[in-house]
């Protein structure tokens, strides 16, 4: 090869694997991942909390069932989604007892004073409250301590609200 070759393609390959990473950095942060900068978790490309799941059926079934694109609504900045026209109505006359605790935040992080996002499928129901965590240990820990867990995130939690965005 040419000396002029070599220096057109030298820089070439590094570029396209600087793209490359930088792509992939961007889809992992901006992706289907809950978003750990708002008061509610959400999906940041769906704008679905608790990622469609029904926050009424947690009482109703007690189970984790996933709601219908036909029976939305939207509160608090999210998108909540429901198995039927009578869950959403419950849900929208009482989304403080319905929501999950702390946004959905894993209330043993929330002790701790970190925002970490619950998943759907790992929560509990403690005194009438639905909570959702991060794995299934958190729940765990959680389910032997809930009153000591509870008073140490409910210290925290107000000034941890005041990190997370408010729209």
């Amino acid at each position: 090869m040419t000396a002029p070759r070599q220096e057109n393609k030298g820089p070439a390959p590094k570029i396209v694997r600087l793209a490359a990473i930088s792509g992939l950095l961007a889809m992992l942060a901006g992706g289907a991942f809950a978003a750990s900068t708002e008061r509610i978790v959400v999906n940041r490309l769906t704008a679905l909390a608790i990622d469609g799941y029904d926050p009424v059926a947690y009482f109703t079934d007690k189970d984790a069932l996933q709601g219908q694109p036909e029976f939305e609504a939207s509160d608090q900045g999210a998108i909540w989604r429901f198995r039927s026209a009578a869950n959403r109505a419950i849900y929208l006359e009482h989304p403080d007892i319905y929501g999950p605790r702390f946004g959905g935040y894993d209330p043993t992080a929330v002790a701790r004073g970190k925002p970490v996002p619950g998943r759907a499928q790992i929560w509990l129901i403690d005194h009438e409250r639905l909570y959702l965590f991060s794995r299934e240990e958190s729940r765990d820990q959680f389910a032997a301590s809930p009153q000591r867990l509870l008073e140490q995130a409910d210290a925290k939690w107000p000034a941890l609200v005041e990190t997370l965005s408010n729209y």
